[in-house]
């Protein structure tokens, strides 16, 4: 899938912006030369790639996606983590908690927030029944929420992201 214009990549935003927020959460960035094949990349082309706890972006990457694969790995338990390479599985809830998670961790990035994550997630073409990623974070995406409450990732009471608590 091609960039789609007015989508923030990690290199506006900054590799190292990114990759200091990762090593908070226990992962390591690693940059791939424009035109190399990204490792660990499900979807191919520009997307991040995730092997172990290691996410792999290049400068065209999208940063949505590089957060959609380290939301991945935070919502996954340490046994699904030692044998990750490509393909991060899980539920139908977990990929809903992951989708909920980056647009709440967006907020730590500068340059980036909740309204142009998700608006870059629309762009991208991520799919929601409200028919925006904005609509279902406000208004239907209490499951998702609920699945991050449950799993110790963001606080019950403030809904504030838990950082450095990993399953």
């Amino acid at each position: 899938m091609p960039v789609t214009q007015g989508v923030l990549a990690v290199e506006a935003l900054g590799f190292d912006t990114l990759g200091s927020f990762f090593a908070r959460l226990g992962l390591t960035l690693a940059r791939v030369n424009p035109g190399q094949s990204i490792p660990g990349s499900f979807w191919g082309d520009e997307e991040a790639g995730l092997i172990g706890d290691t996410i792999y972006v290049r400068d065209d990457t999208p940063v949505h996606s590089a957060m959609h694969e380290a939301g991945h790995y935070v919502c996954m338990d340490q046994t699904r983590r030692d044998g990750l390479h490509t393909n991060a599985g899980g539920t139908y809830d977990e990929e809903n908690a992951v989708c909920y998670w980056q647009i709440l961790a967006s907020a730590h990035l500068d340059g980036m927030d909740h309204e142009r994550m998700c608006a870059d997630m629309d762009r991208w073409g991520y799919t929601f029944r409200l028919g925006s990623a904005a609509a279902w974070f406000a208004q239907d995406a209490e499951d998702a929420h609920a699945w991050l409450v449950s799993a110790g990732l963001i606080d019950a009471k403030s809904g504030a992201l838990i950082i450095g608590v990993r399953r």
